[in-house]
């Protein structure tokens, strides 16, 4: 079969290779296998094949934070999977046509779902989903301000906070991303800069914002804080500029403000099986009715995956980089 691999770290697109590599055999009592429908490539990935990533294994490696598949063979000691249902993984190493894996590590997810959509499903969604649920405890009509919105995260997090009757003030680095983002459901949108604070007090009237999410750092995090009312939250969740974030003190003492820091997995790491099958459940259906989606540029075949890293690194590009190793979806 065929699985992709990395003998050093670099430039992904050079360093990453297909290889041939053994079958995964059958599934132990408590394992499921499942084919690898679709993959994308997002930024941890690409930062693993540099060596930047927190987690750095041991070289030859397999990249691959999240994939779909469909389980061809389960153990006698798997009971909430079948052969033939369409299944997230938690675990990595998703870059490959096969996976043999822990049954609790395999999620059901509805059998109608796209499969470029439920490619997409297993850490945006939940990562927007749980940054507007666990840092504040925000109320319909409250304000919400995020950098880099026309990313996939801020994508899903405007419709979201569409749903719960949530405002959001979308920071991008460029005005001909309004229209698209307000198409969404943004009810506002600013170019970030030095006069940020000036132009979110205009769209918002001055109302107070509770909580600011940043994926830039640096200065950028500065800037978000500035908008953020006295003792809210501002949460870094990601660093485009690879700085540490930046705030200054007067927002911190005499502002009470509280800069916190979010990871998918240990938000998940607070809940048990049941909760985050739940939760999947929960945006699996949202994806499936239509409500939530984020757009895919273009898939490639696992055999050209030098070609798909390259793309995924473009900076104007208008969706995501799938890999689709058993053929088209």
């Amino acid at each position: 079969m065929k699985q992709v691999l990395i003998d050093r770290y670099g430039q992904p697109e050079e360093v990453a290779r297909c290889a041939e590599v053994p079958d995964v055999g059958p599934p132990g009592r408590d394992e499921v296998v499942f084919d690898v429908l679709a993959f994308p490539i997002n930024p941890a990935d690409v930062w693993m094949c540099k060596g930047s990533y927190r987690l750095k294994p041991p070289l030859p490696a397999t990249p691959g934070a999240e994939c779909v598949g469909r389980v061809t063979a389960v153990g006698a000691g798997v009971s909430h999977v079948k052969p033939g249902d369409l299944v997230i993984n938690l675990q990595r190493e998703n870059w490959t046509q096969k996976r043999r894996v822990k049954g609790e590590d395999v999620i059901a997810v509805p059998s109608n779902l796209p499969i470029r959509q439920a490619a997409m499903l297993r850490i945006n969604p939940p990562t927007a989903l749980l940054m507007l649920s666990d840092l504040v405890d925000l109320k319909p009509g409250d304000w919400v301000i995020q950098n880099v919105a026309n990313s996939a995260v801020g994508r899903l997090l405007i419709r979201l906070a569409r749903v719960r009757g949530l405002k959001t003030m979308n920071v991008v680095r460029r005005d001909s991303l309004f229209g698209e983002l307000k198409s969404l459901g943004a009810d506002a949108c600013a170019v970030d800069g030095p006069s940020l604070g000036e132009a979110v007090k205009a769209h918002t009237g001055g109302a107070p914002i509770r909580l600011g999410l940043d994926a830039v750092s640096g200065q950028a995090t500065a800037r978000l804080a500035s908008c953020v009312a006295e003792g809210g939250v501002v949460c870094n969740y990601g660093s485009m500029t690879g700085e540490d974030p930046v705030m200054a003190r007067s927002a911190l003492i005499f502002g009470g403000q509280r800069l916190v820091g979010f990871m998918l997995g240990r938000a998940l790491a607070t809940r048990s099986i049941d909760q985050i099958r739940e939760i999947y459940a929960d945006l699996g259906a949202q994806v499936s009715n239509g409500t939530l989606s984020a757009p895919v540029e273009r898939v490639y075949p696992i055999e050209e995956i030098k070609a798909a890293l390259a793309h995924a690194q473009h900076d104007e590009r208008h969706g995501k980089i799938l890999v689709a190793p058993n053929g088209p979806v």
